[in-house]
């Protein structure tokens, strides 16, 4: 695994957010805590052109995780991917994320899911090279063991941060979605003031 840089670092954090979880922001807030090095949090939700089912507008999602991330000095949201005109690769989001902030060291979070796939990722040689990656452990994995297999992931394990604290969450935002639709209770799952956008928006009905 790699050593932990002394590098002032942004953390680029990509995903649906369709909605934004508790989830999401407890695990932004601990990389946070545990790292010194980490000056924010950057959530970059990604293109409704991507191709996902039940995926709702880029609006709601980005203002769903600005209600959120406007009361935390250390989360920020970017439309970098909702205001591109097709989907962008990682290696592209992140360059650009490197050419805005020339004097830090850009990160990524990923889930030890998609850790398995990365080798097949657009440009993941000049990826792991340019970028270091918090690995977060998901259900049964064991990130050790899944770059042991892989030799791609094993030539560049200097690039992978395997987080301190190994935060196992299944919450997903697909029960969330079917909870709402199934009239239940979404208390504890999202923010308030998620919740209540939902609600108003009478969203995911």
């Amino acid at each position: 695994m790699g050593e932990y840089s002394n590098k002032k670092q942004i953390v680029i954090f990509g995903g649906c957010f369709n909605p934004p979880l508790n989830s999401h922001f407890s695990l932004a807030q601990q990389i946070v805590n545990e790292y010194s090095q980490v000056e924010k949090v950057i959530f970059v939700p990604v293109n409704s052109k991507y191709q996902k089912i039940d995926l709702i507008s880029n609006e709601h999602r980005y203002n769903m995780l600005q209600l959120v991330c406007n009361k935390n000095e250390k989360f920020e949201v970017s439309p970098m991917e909702i205001e591109s005109d097709r989907p962008l690769y990682t290696i592209e989001t992140l360059t650009a994320f490197q050419e805005k902030y020339p004097e830090y060291e850009i990160a990524f979070t990923t889930g030890s899911d998609n850790l398995k796939e990365i080798d097949t990722w657009k440009n993941a040689s000049l990826l792991l090279k340019n970028f270091k990656i918090y690995v977060l452990q998901r259900a049964e994995d064991s990130i050790e063991k899944i770059i042991e297999k892989n030799p791609f992931l094993r030539e560049n394990k200097q690039s992978f941060i395997q987080t301190k604290i190994n935060i196992r969450t299944n919450l997903s935002s697909t029960y969330v979605r079917n909870c709402i639709k199934e009239g239940k209770s979404i208390n504890y799952l999202a923010p308030e003031e998620i919740i209540s956008y939902i609600e108003k928006n009478n969203l995911y009905k």
